[in-house]
């Protein structure tokens, strides 16, 4: 109930504020998603630490998947094909049957798309919660790597002093200079274009035109002695407002440029710049591991906090409860994966959702988001189950059932890979190109 309220909240506050219509269906589908997908982290948090009866858990995740299996699958694609179709004022009368339509064929792609996976059980049958999530978790699986990949590269990029180029009030004022320039020659040159019209309509140029089909010839034919000139000078006008907008954009950009530096200067964007440091290494450290485990085909079988303690206790050589805390570190650890992954996608949530709504199309990008966070935090449950210790993933295993749980490790490096050494050469592209477009004339 409470992560249903902090969802209805959410949506009222930040996604919805700017519009006066709101479809209460999607205000609940969006919350109940929501709720849902946190009660999953919530049930890891009690695995953790033992809270309610073994029983009672299980029963608890068995319903939790179900209802989320049934929002994602069935409920979120038809209302999606819904509204969409409700926009489309020639199928309004019929919505419904193209609403179905849509969503059979949202369907058929859906199924299809366990074909080139190894995620097929024969043992279960076709609406069972293996099938189901098993293909949830392949997509899913997928957006966690292309964003994990994207946010391992940007993070260090955008915090570090290290990457901000050196920007003096006087490149700003040389990009200001040439701004107004460029503005002074627009309006001088629009001041030629009104002087050469007001000319050719005292001349009567504009109003005594020849009229007939054979005047229609002449006017093709042939032309008023200005009007070539206010062609070119509308031509020059249109290149010198391209570069205005241009120069503007850059000038804008120098500003925060500006700002982020003397922001790095202060005791915060020092902990940032530090924060920068940490996650290079971490992305390093995890483009590397990500080429090892599918170079040598490995997943690993002890959860990582686990594991580090045991290394550490044999490389020191002290006496050590690995067991008990294993469990106090992986709950913290899991816990702030939990909390960042939440944080994080609801931010992502919150820009996309701004940068492309509608008033018409507000409905169907929030179904939308909906259908991603759903998908987002299940394939996050199958992905955090390797940062448990062993004793604390059998429930979870059991209700997700014989799913290939190496698979999504594995496919998750791949994308995660590829998706940050992308981000590498986009990022470098960028940063090499915008001092060569400043320093240009």
């Amino acid at each position: 109930i409470l992560f249903f309220g902090f969802g209805w909240l959410f949506f009222m506050r930040q996604l919805f504020k700017d519009y006066e219509v709101r479809q209460y269906v999607v205000q609940v589908i969006f919350s109940v998603t929501f709720a849902f997908s946190c009660t999953m982290f919530e049930l890891i948090i009690f695995e953790i630490l033992g809270v309610l009866n073994s029983s009672s858990r299980y029963f608890h995740w068995k319903m939790n998947l179900c209802v989320i299996l049934l929002i994602l699958v069935f409920m979120v694609p038809f209302y999606i094909g819904y509204f969409i179709v409700s926009n489309i004022r020639l199928l309004h009368k019929q919505r419904l049957l193209f609403s179905c339509l849509l969503w059979l064929t949202f369907m058929y792609f859906f199924w299809k798309l366990g074909d080139p996976f190894p995620i097929l059980s024969p043992k279960h049958g076709i609406l069972s919660i293996e099938q189901l999530i098993s293909r949830v978790g392949v997509i899913g699986v997928t957006l966690m790597a292309l964003l994990s990949g994207f946010g391992a590269v940007n993070c260090p990029y955008t915090y570090m002093s290290y990457f901000l180029r050196n920007v003096t009030d006087t490149d700003i004022l040389a990009l200001e200079r040439r701004l107004l320039q460029t503005m002074d020659m627009i309006i001088s040159k629009k001041k030629r274009m009104a002087m050469t019209r007001r000319t050719m309509f005292q001349k009567g140029e504009v109003h005594n035109k020849p009229s007939g089909f054979w005047g229609m010839i002449k006017s093709v034919t042939t032309s008023a002695p200005g009007s070539e000139n206010l062609t070119l000078i509308q031509q020059e006008v249109d290149a010198l407002e391209e570069l205005s907008r241009q120069l503007f954009l850059e000038t804008a950009d120098l500003y925060a440029t500006k700002e982020r530096i003397e922001y790095s200067k202060t005791f915060k964007g020092k902990y940032f710049n530090f924060l920068g440091y940490f996650f290079s290494i971490y992305c390093v450290w995890k483009i590397f591991m990500a080429t090892i485990n599918i170079v040598f085909d490995r997943v690993g079988k002890t959860d990582p906090v686990t594991r580090g303690i045991e290394i550490t206790v044999n490389y020191l050589g002290i006496q050590f409860d690995v067991k008990f805390w294993s469990q106090h570190i992986s709950f913290i650890l899991v816990g702030i994966i939990i909390v960042t992954s939440i944080r994080g996608l609801l931010i992502t949530l919150t820009k996309f959702f701004y940068a492309i709504s509608s008033s018409k199309s507000s409905n169907v990008i929030v179904l939308l988001l909906a259908q991603i966070m759903g998908m987002y935090f299940v394939s996050s449950v199958l992905l955090i189950r390797m940062s448990m210790p062993l004793e604390y993933r059998t429930i979870i295993t059991e209700v997700l059932g014989e799913l290939q749980f190496n698979f999504y490790h594995r496919w998750f490096d791949v994308i995660f890979l590829v998706s940050a050494l992308s981000s590498i050469l986009f990022l470098y592209l960028a940063h090499k190109q915008a001092p060569e477009k400043h320093m240009a004339p």
